[in-house]
């Protein structure tokens, strides 16, 4: 039996800025890894106040005063407040304190905290969180009855052995591996970050059954590419509505016992800041 710590979890559901925390900090600190997911109702802010949200939003309140249609500018500020509650979670901060940012390509990272790496996926009213401390990590949703059997997708897509293996399929089955085989690729590009993408013809995956919720990542032939450091998974959440995928990538960083930002500072500045703090 896989060691936990080999495995990549299921993701958790969170019911709003309340958590619960206590499962998402558990998890990261079991596996090394946590996914989560919520609904934009849940996450939607109570208020358009400004001097309410623009605290939490940071770096994004720009962008969201930018979006003009009242759908995306609640979507938009819904998933940048699920990550930075998620974020303030496992390194015990205030999520007002969680400095996102953002690569050039657009990938969410946070100032300051390289103990962890993020990623961030949304579809429709599902988004997915995916927090690290093992090196790199990327998520992808997407509705699970999204049709993608019949459009094309199978050549700019798919490998020629991911080709054979889908032919061989139940025909009933071709679309639900389609999107998994989607959103793996999804996931594992966001991984991998900007200056290494590439084709998704140029790399492919083995699924396992579906029930095994495992992938295995192989070249264009079907043949496996060696290496252990790699771990992918797609799961069925939100009662089968959406699928999400995981890829996380073993860096060999080690254990970290605690992410906590107090810990983490050098005890010197940690004195000087709190000194400042109180006037001192």
């Amino acid at each position: 039996m896989a060691d936990a710590a080999d495995t990549v979890p299921r993701p958790l559901e969170t019911e709003g800025p309340r958590g619960p925390w206590d499962r998402v900090r558990a998890e990261l600190s079991d596996t090394g890894t946590v996914v989560m997911f919520g609904r934009v109702p849940a996450w939607r802010p109570h208020a358009d106040d400004a001097a309410l949200l623009r605290p939490l939003l940071g770096r994004d309140w720009p962008r969201y005063e930018s979006l003009s249609q009242p759908r995306m500018r609640e979507r938009f500020a819904a998933s940048r407040l699920l990550v930075r509650h998620a974020v303030a979670a496992v390194i015990d901060t205030a999520a007002e304190l969680v400095d996102l940012a953002y690569q050039p390509g657009g990938r969410p990272y946070v100032r300051g905290c390289d103990q962890i790496d993020i990623s961030l996926s949304h579809t429709e009213e599902m988004m997915v969180v995916g927090i690290t401390r093992k090196g790199r990590i990327g998520v992808d949703v997407e509705l699970a009855d999204r049709r993608m059997a019949g459009t094309g997708s199978e050549s700019q897509t798919c490998t020629p052995y991911e080709r054979a293996r889908l032919d061989a399929s139940d025909p009933a089955a071709r679309n639900d591996l389609l999107v998994r085989l989607w959103t793996l690729k999804e996931a594992y590009s966001k991984a991998l970050g900007q200056g290494l993408r590439f084709r998704f013809t140029e790399f492919g995956f083995a699924l396992e059954p579906r029930g095994a919720n495992g992938a295995r990542l192989v070249r264009p032939d079907g043949s496996r590419i060696g290496g252990t450091e790699w771990r992918f998974a797609t799961f069925a959440v939100d009662g089968g509505r959406y699928v999400v995928s995981t890829a996380v990538y073993d860096a060999g960083f080690g254990e970290v016992a605690d992410l906590s930002v107090l810990t983490a500072l050098d005890e010197g500045l940690l004195d000087a800041l709190l000194g400042v703090a109180d006037g001192g």
